[in-house]
This record gives structure tokens, sequence and C-alpha cells, in this order.
């Protein structure tokens, strides 16, 4: 790493820390600090959305993806409509209509205290471990190769990442946050221009690099669901389906968002813009993987000795930047990839430090605290939240190998089964704590399961559809066993 590049890095790092201090002094109650007063830009919260969703995991993982798999994958954007039908018009509006800080306060009223509960657990589980895993990619796949130091020190810069990142977000509440995510998604889409850019002026023309050939090492082309298949056109459109549906329609970090809009109409708006940024970028991310792997193929010699290419896809991004874009632009295309990161490390402080204050705090405490003391405590809850992932992100590379499979099996095995809850609250009448409960431990069980032992003989790309569909039916029939237990847990909200 060249000065000017630790220049850039710097003055990222700076803006970053600049905005949550002035955005400081607006805080005054804790819909100011959670909800930025609940009058938020529809662009900027659909923005904000995009980048919280867009990590760095996601900013290296659809590369490599490319470099090594093929373009299968993203097919899994042609479910992207689907889910705006359904999350736009069906679940927002249903949402929006009460006037809470905590999605899991929806459940509560269907689902008893035990439900709600339950749902802010496994959103606390989900995001704690997915900001681990986001620290880990981008100390280790990142940092550490780039600026050549030994992996002792990975731990110190998840530290350093984690402090900027809560200090910006901690003073400045959802406003900063919102903010500084806008101006992120711009960063990460300038890095990807200009990594495109480069090898398409480096090896002098878009033909240089554009595959002429399905690649030999790419996975063939498979349209319908088959279970021995790693990925097919069907299966990818159906996990995307399931999992933004879920994502979009259950996750505090989403509901949050929509909440800081001034109704349903303009949080639909956010979520169509939201949905829109990540088709644009996805292909983008997914033309800087056919690029770097066009370069490196007429440039084996910047490969590491002794590993195959396609060994290499994760890392091949991260190394085309130290070693072949020119200082300065090295440096902006590392603060793309920061910004990927700390946009999702803010956004899950922030999400977090909510369901804390309101489903935990707020809901069993006794005395009702001031508005100063609950912004207090957000702060606070926001410092513990980011300590833990950093501690935790020294622990969440061992469970996979590939990053993008990372994202699916570790990262959002409660995705499906955090949504199962709210479907079970909204949808289906007759549902009752206990059934809440199995649906999770259904719902979960089969989840870990498909991810972990390839349950059934399905590939990873089916585990959030089962554990769906498995969560659905077993909270739908045993809420229907009687059980006198149930009236004693709704007594207790």
């Amino acid at each position: 790493m060249r000065s000017l590049d630790l220049a850039v890095i710097a003055l990222y790092a700076v803006a970053m820390l600049a905005i949550g201090r002035y955005y400081k002094s607006r805080v005054q109650t804790a819909d100011d600090y959670l909800l930025g007063g609940r009058t938020m830009s529809p662009m900027m919260i659909g923005l904000s959305l995009f980048a919280t969703l867009t990590s760095t995991l996601s900013y290296l993982a659809y590369p490599g993806e490319m470099i090594k798999n093929g373009p299968m994958m993203f097919a899994q954007l042609t479910a992207f409509p689907v889910v705006m039908l359904i999350v736009g018009w069906v679940l927002i509006p249903r949402i929006m209509k009460e006037e809470v800080t905590s999605g899991y306060e929806l459940l509560e009223k269907r689902l008893g205290l035990s439900g709600r509960l339950l749902g802010a657990t496994m959103f606390m589980t989900l995001r704690i471990v997915w900001m681990s895993a986001i620290l880990y990619a981008t100390t280790n796949k990142v940092l550490v190769p780039l600026l050549g130091l030994d992996p002792f020190w990975a731990p110190f810069l998840s530290a350093a990442m984690g402090v900027i990142t809560l200090i910006y977000s901690a003073e400045g509440g959802m406003r900063a946050v919102v903010v500084t995510d806008a101006m992120q998604s711009l960063i990460m889409c300038a890095g990807a221009v200009v990594v495109v850019a480069m090898v398409t002026v480096d090896l002098g023309g878009v033909g240089a690099w554009w595959p002429k050939v399905w690649t030999e090492h790419w996975q063939r082309p498979v349209f319908w669901f088959r279970a021995d298949v790693r990925v097919t056109f069907m299966g990818a459109f159906l996990n995307m389906l399931v999992w933004m549906t879920c994502t979009c329609g259950a996750d505090q970090m989403a509901i949050q968002r929509y909440l800081s809009t001034r109704d349903a109409k303009s949080a639909r708006r956010s979520l169509g813009i939201h949905l829109l940024t990540e088709v644009l970028m996805a292909l983008l991310l997914a033309l800087v993987g056919l690029a770097v792997l066009g370069f490196f193929t007429a440039n084996p010699q910047g490969l590491a000795s002794g590993t195959a290419l396609i060994d290499q896809a994760d890392e091949l991004l991260p190394r085309f930047v130290v070693t072949v874009l020119p200082v300065g632009l090295a440096g902006l295309v590392i603060a793309a990839m920061l910004s990927a990161a700390m946009s999702s490390l803010s956004s899950g402080m922030n999400s977090a430090s909510a369901v804390i204050t309101t489903d935990f705090m707020g809901r069993l405490q006794r005395k009702k605290s001031s508005q100063s003391e609950s912004v207090r405590v957000a702060r606070v809850a926001s410092v513990i939240i980011g300590v833990v992932a950093v501690l935790l992100s020294m622990f969440v590379g061992q469970l996979a190998t590939n990053l993008l499979e990372l994202c699916i099996k570790v990262v959002n095995l409660l995705t499906a089964p955090l949504f199962v809850l709210f479907f079970l609250a909204l949808f289906v009448p007759w549902a009752k704590p206990r059934g809440g409960i199995a649906a999770t431990v259904a719902s979960v069980g089969v989840a870990v399961g498909i991810a972990f032992f390839k349950l059934g003989g399905l590939e990873f790309l089916w585990t959030a559809p089962a554990a769906l569909v498995a969560g659905i039916m077993a909270g739908s029939v045993v809420s229907l066993i009687p059980w006198n237990r149930d009236r004693s847990m709704m007594e207790n909200v």
C-alpha cells in the first residue's frame, strides 16, 4: 500500500466520523436515534437498505462466484419482481399499520411474549454472526493480504474497523447510518467501475476479457430443480425469492428502514430503489469477476504460485487491486470494500440496539425510561454488540471455505425461521405461542441439516426454502393441538 492509497482510506474514515458527529446534535429522542424521526427520504432509505444488505461478503463473493462457477447463480436476480409484489404490496402495508419501533412487537399480539422474545433473540443471533462474518471477510480476505500483514494482526484490524463504525453510528443514530450508507453505496459502485475500466484499458478492450465460450470449469446451465446439482436456474430463483422475502419482510434492519419513512407508499418506494440498485450492483460485480478472470488468464504471472486460478477465486479481486491498480485508485477500491463492510456493520449495530432497548429492556423492565436514558441505553447496546461481533469474527471463518457458501450456510441459517414467526402471526389466524416454538425448532433443524449435513441429499441453496416450508407446517399443525399452557403464556403478556 502506498501513501496516497492510505490517505484516500483515511479520508474516507474521517468523512464517516464527521457525519456521525454532525448528526449527534439532532438526536433528541429514541425515535430520532432509532428511526430518524420517521420522516426520512425513500431514496436515501432505499440506498441504505441496499448498502446494508450488500456487505464485503457480497462484494467479494459475487466476483469470486463468477470466476469459479460461472453465471448460474445470477439467475436469482429474476426473483426480484416477485419479491417486490409480495413485500411491497402485502407485507409492508401490514407492518406500517402499527406505529412500532421494533418489528418483533408485531409478534406479541398473536404469539405472545414468548413469540416476541423468540423472534428478537433469533434476529440478534443472526445479525451478530453476520457482522462477525463481515469483519472476518474484510480483514482476512482484504486488509491483511493488501497490507502484506501477518494474520496475527487480523483481530486488531477488525477492532479498528469496528470502533470507527461504532463511533459514527452510535453518535448520529439512524440519520447518520442512512446518510453514510448512501455515500457508501456510491463508493461501492465507483470501486467496481474502476476495476472494469482498468482491465479494459490494460487488455485493449472489452473483447479481450469477455469470454468467447463457456469456460471449462464453470457449471453447466440446468433450468429445472435438481437436488444433486449445486445451482439450477429455478433453484437460484426460489432461494432468492425466499431469502429476500424473508429478509425484507421480517428482519429488523429492513423493517426499521420502512418505519423511518412517512407511510407505506414511501416504504414501498424505498424497497423498489433497493431492489433496482441490488440488480445493477450484482451485474456490475459479475462484470468485475469476468474482467479480473480475463486479466489473470492473460497475465498468469500475477497469480500466487502453486495454486490454480479457480482456487484463488475469492482472492483475485484484492490481488488485482494491490498489484495492478495505480496509486490512488487502489485506495478508492479498498474504500469501496470497507464501505460494503461498514455500512452493514453500522446498520447491524443500530438495529440490534433497537431490539435490545425495545424488545428486551423496554418490554421487560417495570419502570419506563426517559428519552435521554433510552438514547444512552441504545448507544451502550451498540457498543456491546460491536465488541461481541469483533470477538466472534476470529472464529466464524472456520465454518465455510467459500465466501458465497459462508453467506448462505452460516449467515442465513435463521433468516427463514425468523420469517416463519411473522407468517404465523400475520397470516395464520389460529397460530398459538406453542406453534411459534414448534415452528422455530423445525425450521432451524431443517436449515442446519441441509446447510451442514445435506439433509435429504439437498444442496445448500435449498436451506431457506425447505426451512420455510418446514416451519410453517410445524407451526400451523401444532397450533391446532389443544393445550392449556397457551392461555397462561398469553396472560403473561
